[in-house]
């Protein structure tokens, strides 16, 4: 159901060299022949998230150009919505993450990803929130490709595709760390540079605190007598990426954003 899909995920994991019949088990996309059964499926639960490293950026295919929507504006869409399932299931999402068919997930061609949008079935009436993870579906009319599970809701899963409206949710961003609890959010690190003397390491890691105001994460390597210097940790990318934006206009043309996931103490 998603011919061209295929190609861009390719082209965006860097697999453009391995053949479809050896990156994929089936030629073609399937429902499995048994599954659980879908009607207790919940919608996804919005909640703030930082944009994906990967998967964000305006990028071409099959020379049409497309730019990725901006989270803060309003969006409404119009059109047909297809599904995909076994074929793709539990293979890489445009943002690096699973594609599972039984989640409320779907892929866009332009929304950030992550982020979520009410699809409404205009046919039957019936909605559905999805968290939009991955791009497609690549057809002239189709406006997004639900996961099976949101299909199923949506009781397109017969006709393979139906007209919807989509609307995009927007979530504000939590005016405190505290409330960035509903998940395991990552650590955001701007990495600057590598030297291999300790002294000019610590030298050089507070002069960067100083410069930037900021805390500066001096991490040994594993492998060698190398120290990595990084600005950080931060909860908010959106806060890296100014904190990498002013390295890279300054003495570190390459900086770049790493990151990790980090744990969070249970709630009492």
């Amino acid at each position: 159901m998603r011919a061209y899909f295929v190609l861009f995920l390719l082209l965006l994991t860097g697999c453009s060299s391995t053949p479809d019949n050896q990156r994929y088990d089936l030629a073609d996309d399937v429902a499995p022949e048994s599954s659980p059964t879908l009607d207790h499926i919940e919608d996804a639960q919005p909640r703030y998230e930082p944009q994906s490293l990967a998967g964000n950026k305006d990028y071409s295919l099959r020379g049409k150009d497309y730019k990725i929507v901006n989270s803060s504006s309003e969006f409404t869409e119009e059109g047909y919505a297809s599904w995909y399932g076994q074929k793709f299931h539990g293979h890489k999402t445009s943002n690096g993450e699973i594609y599972d068919m039984y989640s409320m997930t779907a892929a866009h061609k332009t929304l950030p990803l992550p982020s979520y949008v009410k699809v409404t079935n205009t046919s039957n009436g019936k909605t559905a929130i999805v968290r939009v993870n991955d791009r497609g579906p690549f057809h002239d009319g189709r406006i997004i490709d639900l996961s099976m599970a949101a299909a199923a809701k949506l009781d397109i899963i017969k006709n393979g595709t139906a007209p919807v409206k989509i609307e995009l949710i927007r979530v504000q961003k939590p005016e405190s760390t505290d409330e960035w609890q509903s998940a395991n959010p990552n650590f955001y690190f701007v990495q600057l540079a590598a030297v291999t003397d300790a002294a000019k390491a610590k030298q050089m890691a507070q002069q960067l605190e100083h410069d930037y105001a900021t805390t500066v994460d001096m991490k040994k390597a594993d492998s060698a007598e190398v120290y990595r210097l990084r600005l950080g940790p931060y909860i908010d990318r959106d806060e890296a990426i100014a904190q990498r934006d002013k390295a890279q206009a300054g003495s570190y043309p390459g900086a770049f954003i790493i990151t990790s996931q980090r744990e969070l103490e249970q709630k009492q």
